[in-house]
């Protein structure tokens, strides 16, 4: 089966398919498109005008959520947990997970009474998740499943932030995800997800926003 992901390089939601699809040895193809300047051929065959795209033998794939799934059907390895409840609670605090990149955007992009805001909201949803996170290796226990490809790319992000200025979005007091951010960003898997310089892309990001944030970086 021919695999094209179609996205651009600072894209969480590719990031997660990347992923799996390497964790899963999955041959692709990626193609990099400007998300503020589509193409016409990628206005004419994606019915949202949104990224990340899959294309499979010519067939289109849409919604993030939709596509690791099938990337993770298309395999020889279910990296879902066996059990059904626990399969369903993956799925919905994976569902949970997305709503953070809404939060880390408006801290990004606001002023600073808009940080402090997203601030709070972000780490009040990350305190859920340390209640419900054991002290085992990955989300589930030693084996790497598909809610463990769907958080790291916001542990990449928050690491880059803190490396970016006086850790001014640190989990130092969120112990289990803390551990789970470091085993996560150690993975080549993950750590090959992105395109290489694209820390230094997402600083220039920062930058370009003069959102308060910018004024907490450290030169």
């Amino acid at each position: 089966m021919k695999l094209e992901l179609i996205s651009f390089k600072l894209c969480p939601f590719a990031q997660r398919t990347i992923i799996l699809l390497n964790k899963q040895k999955l041959d692709f193809e990626l193609n990099y498109i400007n998300p503020m300047s589509p193409p016409d051929w990628f206005k004419q065959i994606s019915p949202t005008g949104q990224v990340p795209l899959l294309k499979a033998d010519e067939k289109i794939i849409f919604e993030s959520s939709v596509i690791t799934e099938f990337v993770n059907d298309i395999s020889k390895t279910n990296l879902h947990p066996s059990d059904p409840i626990q399969k369903a609670e993956n799925r919905s605090w994976i569902q949970f997970s997305s709503t953070l990149f809404d939060d880390l955007f408006d801290i990004v992009t606001g002023n600073e009474e808009k940080f402090n805001q997203s601030k709070i909201a972000l780490f009040t949803k990350l305190a859920k998740i340390e209640t419900i996170k054991s002290e085992t290796k990955f989300f589930n226990g030693n084996d790497f499943n598909i809610i463990d490809a769907a958080f790291a790319p916001i542990f990449m992000r928050l690491s880059w932030i803190n490396e970016f200025t006086k850790q001014s979005l640190s989990l130092d007091k969120l112990t289990n995800l803390s551990a789970w951010s470091r085993e996560l960003l150690q993975l080549d898997v993950v750590k090959n997800s992105v395109v290489e310089g694209l820390d230094d892309a997402y600083y220039s990001n920062i930058e370009a926003r003069e959102g308060y944030l910018s004024t907490l970086l450290i030169d």
